[in-house]
């Protein structure tokens, strides 16, 4: 490494150590794709963040996930959310540009989620590997179940027809369970971690100040799900969801921290820094912690 990437490196990690004093915790960077190979080095680097470097170090229960992501494997998704909760308690996603598809649901899995007015979520289909590439499931599922109910109408084409015929079963299987593990995690993480800390009701006006429920959590849960998941909605498994859309159509919670004097400037001259880095590295896929670059 040159004198110039040095430098750039020190000032990445300063930059870096201002955030982790900002919201007293451990502090994540990560760009890419998520898919299976990233989870055994996660673990090992989440594991070095929390061993303590002397004996009276006090632990840290706290940690800040910042996060670059076009999508990737729910399944993955699911492993990483059983390494970050088994060593922390607290966990927060700051997204400064896009976590899309599993990104989302990633980010589902933290007690907050922060983002400006610029950031953005995906709807969450998820990807599903059909033995060439990462392929949306949801995408498929629509145009089966299409083409069943034109097939019920008897206004199926012979073209749709053929193309019906030539479905893989057991591959349309594989899709389904995909949609539906999305769907069951994503309920479940809201629920678990998101409103753990939700009591009263805030915004429904007839049920301002009551106790919020069990069963009113799922429900909202599944309300979510259902909207982020339809295809019929946002057309496009890239369509990119800002900060109000979450707020006023999916009716969720989100750390706006786009007029924050303080945090939106030391988040953007982080994440701006190091993601010019990674496009002059040409690298698809980086983490960054204080004890790894």
């Amino acid at each position: 490494m040159n004198l110039f990437d040095e430098s750039l490196k020190t000032l990445m990690n300063e930059k870096l150590d201002k955030l982790e004093k900002e919201f007293a915790a451990d502090v994540v960077f990560f760009f890419g794709e998520i898919h299976p190979p990233v989870v055994r080095p996660f673990r090992d680097l989440i594991e070095d963040l929390k061993r303590p470097v002397l004996p009276t170090d006090p632990i840290q229960t706290k940690l800040v996930i910042i996060l670059n992501t076009p999508g990737g494997s729910a399944e993955t998704v699911e492993k990483l959310v059983d390494i970050i909760r088994h060593h922390y308690t607290d966990v927060s996603f700051v997204v400064p540009d896009f976590a899309m598809s599993a990104g989302t649901i990633f980010c589902m899995s933290g007690n907050r989620i922060y983002m400006d007015y610029s950031s953005s979520l995906g709807p969450i289909d998820p990807q599903v590997f059909n033995g060439k590439q990462w392929v949306p499931a949801r995408g498929y599922l629509d145009k089966v179940d299409e083409m069943l109910t034109k097939s019920a109408a008897g206004t199926l084409s012979n073209a749709e027809f053929l193309m019906l015929q030539n479905q893989d079963l057991a591959m349309l299987s594989q899709y389904e369970q995909a949609k539906n593990l999305t769907v069951t995690l994503l309920k479940k993480w809201l629920v678990e971690y998101k409103w753990k800390d939700w009591t009263t009701h805030q915004t429904t006006p007839a049920l301002i100040g009551q106790p919020v429920t069990d069963q009113q959590k799922k429900d909202r849960a599944e309300d979510v799900a259902e909207k982020l998941g339809n295809n019929q909605y946002w057309h496009s498994h890239g369509r990119m969801i800002g900060i109000e859309s979450l707020r006023s159509f999916i009716r969720l919670k989100i750390e706006d921290y786009s007029n924050d004097p303080k945090l939106q400037p030391i988040i953007r001259s982080y994440n701006d820094l190091i993601t010019e880095w990674i496009g002059k590295i040409s690298a698809s896929l980086f983490v960054h912690t204080r004890l790894f670059f």
